[in-house]
C-alpha cells in the first residue's frame, strides 16, 4: 500500500455547501453568523472589561467564554468562506494542523470553563455566605488558566499524534474543517486504540462537565424551588435558564458527534452537527447572555450612553 508523502501534499476539504446559488445563500447566512459572533462577543468583552459593576467571577469567566468563541469562529468559518469563493478545496497540510490545534483547543477549553461557570453558580445560589472564599479572584484565575493549560495540552497531543498518522489514497477530508473523526478514515494504519483516545478525552472533556453541570443545575433549581422570595426565585431561574440553554447548544451536539462508534456516524450528520457547535453557539452566546441579563443590559447603557452623550 504506498503512502502519500505527508510534508509536500495537501489536503482537501470537500466542505459544507454545494457551489450554486444556495450554497452562496446559506454561505451569506453563516458570514452574518460569524459577523454577529465577532461583534456580539467583542462587545461583551469590552463591556466586562471597562464597566466596573461586572467585575465579578461570573463575568471575568464570561469574558474568557466570548474570547475562546471569537478564537472558535474564526477558525473555521474564513476558510470555509475562501475555499467557496476561490473555488479551491485544498489546505495545506500546516494549516490543517493548525486548525485541528485551535479547533480542539477552543474545544476543550470552553467545556471546562463552562463546567467552571457552572459551579460559580453553584456556589452563589446553594453556598452564599462561601461565595467570597469558594470563588475569590484567585481561584477565578485559577479556573481560567487552568482551562487554558489542560485544553492546550490535550489538543497539543491530539494534533501531533493526528498528523503522524500515515494517509493514503484519497487526501479529501469530508468535512468543512480538520477534524479527527472525519481525517481518522483516511489513515492507511488501524486506528482503533487511537480512536479509544479520542474516546476517553471527550469523555474527560465533554461529558463528564456536561454530567457535572446537569447535577449541579439540578440541586440549584431544587433550592431555587424552595426559596421564599419570589425576586430572587425569578432572578436565580433566569441565569440558570440562560446558563442551560448555552451548556445544550454546546456539548449536546459534541457529545453525540465524538462519543458515536464510528460505523453509526455519516459524515453529512457530522457535519450539520458541527455547524451548532463552531459556528451558532459562538454567535447566540453574547446574544442569550445579554438580551436575558438585567446587569448587561445595564452595562450597555452606561457604556456607550456615556459614548453617546461624549459624541454629543
Amino acid at each position: 500500500m504506498e503512502k502519500w508523502n505527508q510534508s509536500s501534499s495537501d489536503f482537501t476539504l470537500i466542505g459544507l455547501l454545494p457551489q450554486n446559488q444556495t450554497g452562496l445563500l446559506l454561505l451569506l447566512l453563516i458570514i452574518f453568523a460569524f459577523s454577529m459572533a465577532l461583534f456580539g462577543n467583542s462587545i461583551m468583552i469590552h463591556l466586562i472589561r471597562v464597566d466596573t459593576r461586572l467585575h465579578t467571577p461570573m463575568y471575568f469567566l464570561l469574558s474568557q467564554l466570548s474570547l475562546m468563541d471569537l478564537m472558535y469562529i474564526s477558525t473555521t468559518v474564513p476558510k470555509m468562506a475562501f475555499n467557496f469563493f476561490s473555488g479551491q478545496k485544498s489546505i495545506t497540510f500546516l494549516g490543517c494542523g493548525v486548525q485541528l490545534f485551535f479547533f480542539v483547543t477552543m474545544a476543550c477549553c470552553e467545556g471546562l470553563l463552562l463546567a467552571s461557570m457552572a459551579y460559580d453558580r453553584f456556589v452563589a445560589i446553594c453556598h452564599p455566605l462561601h461565595y467570597p472564599t469558594c470563588m475569590s479572584k484567585m481561584m477565578c484565575l485559577k479556573m481560567i488558566i487552568g482551562s487554558w493549560i489542560l485544553g492546550s495540552t490535550n489538543s497539543l497531543a491530539h494534533t501531533v499524534y493526528a498528523l503522524h498518522i500515515p494517509y493514503c489514497h484519497s487526501r479529501s477530508i469530508n468535512h468543512f474543517f480538520c477534524d479527527i473523526p472525519a481525517m481518522l478514515p483516511l489513515a492507511c494504519m488501524d486506528t482503533w486504540v487511537y480512536e479509544y483516545m479520542v474516546f476517553v478525552s471527550t469523555s474527560l472533556f465533554l461529558l463528564f462537565p456536561f454530567l457535572g453541570i446537569t447535577a449541579s443545575y439540578g440541586w440549584v433549581l431544587f433550592v431555587v424551588f424552595h426559596m421564599r422570595s419570589k425576586e430572587g426565585k425569578k432572578k436565580a431561574f433566569t441565569t440558570c435558564s440562560t446558563h442551560l440553554t448555552v451548556v445544550t447548544f454546546y456539548y449536546a451536539p459534541f457529545v453525540y458527534t465524538y462519543l458515536r462508534p464510528r460505523s453509526l456516524r455519516s459524515p453529512a450528520e457530522d457535519k450539520i452537527l458541527a455547524v451548532f457547535y463552531t459556528i451558532v453557539t459562538p454567535m447566540l452566546n453574547p446574544i442569550i447572555y445579554s438580551l436575558r441579563n438585567k446587569e448587561v443590559l445595564g452595562a450597555v447603557k452606561r457604556v456607550f450612553g456615556t459614548f453617546y452623550s461624549t459624541k454629543h
